[in-house]
C-alpha cells in the first residue's frame, strides 16, 4: 500500500504534552488544501471535544468490528484505550488531491510508514522534561497517576526520534508552528508535485 492521489501525507508524533495536537491544528487552520485524519478511540469524550471533529468516539465493541472488517491502517492500545485510523479517512483526502496529516503516537507512526513508505514522519520533543511535566499538568486533562505513567512513557517515546524524517524542539510554540507549515510547504514544491499539478504550464513554457 502507497500514497495515491496529488495529496502529500506528513505523520506527526511527540510524547504526550509535546504539542502536537495544537501544532496541527494550527497547520490546518493555516494553510489551504490540508486535513487532519480523524482516528477512532475508545477514550472518553473530553469536555472540549467534538464527536467526528477531535475523534470517532466508540466502544470497544465496535472499535473492535472495525479491526476484524480490516478498516485500519493502524490500531494501538494506549495508556488503556484504543486508538486506530482508518484507511478511508486518508486514501480518500489523498485522492482528492488534499494534502492529509495525522496526529499520532510513535507506535502508530511506525504502522503507517509500513503501509505508506513515502509519508513525511514529524516528531516534536520538549525542551526539557521538566517543561514536558509541566505542560502536562497544566492541560488539567489528567489525575496525578495518569500524569506520572505519561511522564515515565516519555522517556520511551522520545528515544523513537530517530525513526523521523524532522524533528522539532518545541520550545517556543511560534517557532515550532512556523517550522512545521515550512515542511509542508517543502514538500508541496517538490519536482515530482508541481510536475504532476503544473505539467501544462511547463509544457507550454518549454515549446519553441
Amino acid at each position: 500500500m502507497d500514497i495515491v492521489g496529488d495529496g502529500c501525507f506528513f505523520i506527526v508524533s511527540a510524547p504526550s504534552g509535546g504539542g502536537k495536537t495544537t501544532l496541527v491544528k494550527t497547520l490546518i487552520r493555516d494553510m489551504p488544501q490540508i486535513s487532519v485524519s480523524i482516528s477512532h478511540t475508545t477514550r472518553k469524550k473530553r469536555p472540549a471535544e467534538v464527536d467526528g471533529v477531535d475523534y470517532f468516539f466508540v466502544d470497544e465493541d465496535e472499535f473492535m468490528s472495525l479491526v476484524n472488517a480490516g478498516a485500519f491502517v493502524e490500531h494501538a492500545r494506549v495508556f488503556g484505550h484504543l486508538y486506530g485510523t482508518t484507511v478511508l479517512q486518508i486514501r480518500s483526502r489523498l485522492e482528492a488531491g488534499i494534502d492529509v496529516v495525522l496526529d499520532i503516537d510513535w507506535q502508530g507512526a511506525q504502522q503507517i510508514k509500513r503501509a505508506f513508505p513515502t509519508a513525511i514522519s514529524i516528531f516534536i520533543v520538549p525542551p526539557s522534561l521538566e517543561i514536558l511535566r509541566q505542560r502536562l499538568l497544566h492541560r488539567h486533562q489528567d489525575d496525578a497517576t495518569i500524569i506520572e505513567q505519561r511522564m515515565q512513557a516519555a522517556n520511551e517515546e522520545l528515544s523513537h526520534y530517530i525513526e523521523f524524517d524532522y524533528l522539532i524542539i518545541n520550545d517556543s510554540f511560534d517557532v515550532a508552528a512556523t517550522q512545521l507549515k515550512s515542511i509542508v510547504i517543502a514538500h508541496r514544491l517538490r519536482i515530482e508535485r508541481q510536475v504532476q499539478q503544473h505539467g501544462e504550464l511547463l509544457s507550454l513554457l518549454l515549446q519553441k
